[in-house]
């Protein structure tokens, strides 16, 4: 017999799963139609009791409406469990320091600037995370350089704005590596840029020379890490001329590129969230990327040329990871000299390497 509630539930329930709701409930209220309820439970209660009839529709009804349990697939119900975090959940502190320097929020466009990055980090979570993740791996080497540089630890934190921490980033300016030096200024402190090589790249030579420049900009602005940072970014020569043509002193009162003056306010937030990821991000220390074990070796290549891929085998690993490690090499592969290569740490004395390593 067929069951003409049923059907109308069938039809009504599938006009819901159109409109994407993926839980399949009783499209008839049981208080404004309890009627009706109780008949088409009845007529249920019939139809188990005939279970061999089959169901034929009336003259002028489809055939081809099925049954309601043929027609839904029931999906369970999503339940999300804790509270749910947004990001006005996270304020600002009314007192920040940077290298040493108070950052005057008081003054409210420059709280507003520092909050805007601060919310801009915070706003793509998963970026945020692997940036975190990865000062794990990339920070310990600069920690170190600046340590014994006498240089303020908080300069880290311009990896994070300069590159993501990337090796072998390069921007449209054509700057390169971790510190994002463009060739001009590599070349001025020392990093070759070759047509297979580019030192730029490899993080503790970058490193020295950003502390030299650092440094330099420093000593420039008398003690004021703010337009040193400023400078790094735009250049000392233009931020020069922007504090003679406005007449001030304080990297907060300048107008200048949009980009430095959202870059000395980012460092700022990176360091207030990257230096608490426990409470921003909810990971711990050993959430981070551990550094990579790795020690230099040198390689003495007499031939013309030697590819990467014979030295990775050489040394116990592969192309990619030779690559990985060493982002300074740009090619394929080396042409005759002598290189320091970083390939995995091993162990003697299962393993020790053929060739002479450094001290």
């Amino acid at each position: 017999m067929w069951n003409k509630a049923r059907g109308v539930q069938a039809f009504l329930a599938c006009g819901t799963m159109l409109f994407g709701l993926s839980l399949a409930i009783p499209v008839l209220s049981a208080e404004s139609n309890s009627a009706v309820s109780a008949g088409a439970k009845a007529e249920e209660n019939r139809n188990a009791q005939e279970s061999d009839q089959v169901p034929v529709a009336p003259p002028g009804e489809s055939e081809l409406v099925p049954e309601l349990e043929d027609r839904l697939v029931i999906l369970p119900e999503i339940k999300r469990e804790g509270e749910r975090f947004f990001l006005s959940s996270f304020k600002l502190p009314d007192k920040l320091t940077f290298a040493g320097q108070a950052i005057p929020l008081d003054n409210w466009q420059v709280r507003e600037r520092i909050e805007y990055e601060f919310y801009q980090f915070l706003e793509d979570q998963g970026e945020s995370i692997i940036l975190a993740k990865r000062t794990g791996r990339c920070f310990a080497p600069a920690e170190k350089q600046l340590a014994e540089a006498g240089l303020p630890d908080d300069l880290k934190y311009m990896l994070l704005v300069e590159s993501k921490c990337i090796a072998a980033a390069y921007s449209r300016a054509k700057a390169s590596g971790p510190w994002q030096f463009i060739n001009s200024t590599g070349r001025r402190y020392k990093l070759h840029n070759e047509r297979w090589l580019d030192e730029r790249r490899n993080l503790e030579m970058s490193t020295e020379a950003a502390i030299k420049y650092l440094r330099y900009l420093r000593d420039l602005y008398q003690g004021d890490w703010f337009l040193a940072m400023a400078s790094y970014n735009a250049g000392e020569d233009r931020v020069r001329k922007l504090i003679k043509e406005q007449k001030i002193n304080d990297y907060w009162r300048m107008h200048g590129p949009r980009e430095t003056m959202r870059y000395v306010a980012r460092i700022i937030a990176a360091k207030e969230i990257y230096s608490q990821p426990e409470k921003y991000l909810g990971l711990t220390k050993k959430d981070l990327y551990p550094p990579l074990e790795t020690e230099t070796v040198t390689v003495t290549i007499k031939e013309p040329q030697r590819r990467l891929t014979a030295i990775a085998e050489e040394y116990g690993t592969y192309f990619l990871e030779l690559k990985m490690l060493n982002p300074e090499f740009t090619k394929d592969y080396l042409p005759k000299g002598t290189y320091q290569v970083k390939v995995p740490r091993q162990t003697c004395p299962n393993r020790c390497f053929k060739q002479d390593k450094l001290p």
